[in-house]
């Protein structure tokens, strides 16, 4: 059976319950705090494998839109993420191409930050995955301006693609450079436009996503790696898609979390 990720803080009480409940391991968002360096040591000692660290990504339009020091700014962090990974043993970084609903132009300027972004993963040995999000031209400039690079790929989330990206099939679009997944499960768009509150990542079979579905279509793009997933305890704001998960306790949760995670694998014949 493959490998099961999660997705966790890097404290000690969340990773042990993380373990305690039965995932093979974690993947983590990156912090500039010095003690962030700290957490691949902890996770390893759990017994848990490193799978990822997801870049920040608040401020990536400034990549695209800011020629002053905005832009030269999160050009470094998205760089010194990097550095953090490499020096946690970590192979692979998930980044953001966008982020916000109403940005739809690339920009030579964005596509030069993200060379040098690229460039600076291949000196240290790590992969970049760009997920899926909002802004789907974005990926598409991504990944076509980058497609003669081995260290470069793809991350799908099954969640973003149902609701930002109006459930166009991107793991038949980009499979073929399917670097990992972040699994989850939402509503779809529940308004008249696709807002960030429809992307509730929900525990799979809990939403409306195909799961049979997404499996198939792994399945086609030969895909062999780890089923990570990216799953939330708690309600968007003034919603209450969630509030099942937020009755239990962490552990309840993750709990919860793994049977789903398991009922998946035997959909892709694990």
């Amino acid at each position: 059976m493959r490998k099961l990720i999660l997705n966790s803080g890097i404290d000690e009480n969340s990773l042990r319950t993380v373990r305690q409940a039965g995932w093979d391991g974690v993947f983590t968002g990156w912090s500039e705090a010095p003690e962030f360096d700290e957490a691949a040591e902890r996770i390893r000692s759990l017994g848990l494998i490193y799978q990822s660290i997801h870049a920040p990504y608040t401020r990536v339009h400034l990549l695209w839109e800011d020629a002053g020091e905005g832009g030269e700014a999160e050009t470094e962090r998205q760089i010194a993420c990097l550095r953090s990974a490499a020096r946690a043993g970590v192979d692979l970084v998930v980044m953001h191409a966008i982020i916000g609903m109403m940005r739809c132009t690339p920009t030579e300027l964005g596509l030069e930050r993200y060379a040098r972004i690229f460039d600076a993963a291949a000196e240290l040995g790590v992969r970049v995955a760009v997920e899926n999000t909002e802004g789907e031209v974005y990926l598409d400039a991504l990944m076509q301006a980058f497609a003669d690079r081995p260290n470069i790929g793809f991350c799908i989330d099954t969640g973003h693609e149902l609701c930002y990206n109006y459930g166009h099939d991107l793991i038949g679009k980009y499979g073929h450079r399917l670097f990992g997944t972040h699994l989850n499960d939402n509503m779809g768009m529940t308004g008249d436009q696709v807002t960030w509150y429809d992307d509730s990542h929900m525990l799979p079979f809990d939403g409306s996503a195909d799961w049979q579905g997404i499996a198939d279509r792994l399945h086609r793009a030969g895909y062999n790696g780890m089923l990570t997933f990216e799953l939330t305890q708690f309600n968007k704001p003034e919603r209450h898609t969630s509030d099942a998960y937020e009755a239990m306790d962490y552990a309840g949760f993750v709990s919860a979390a793994l049977e789903r995670a398991r009922r998946f694998g035997e959909l892709m014949g694990d």
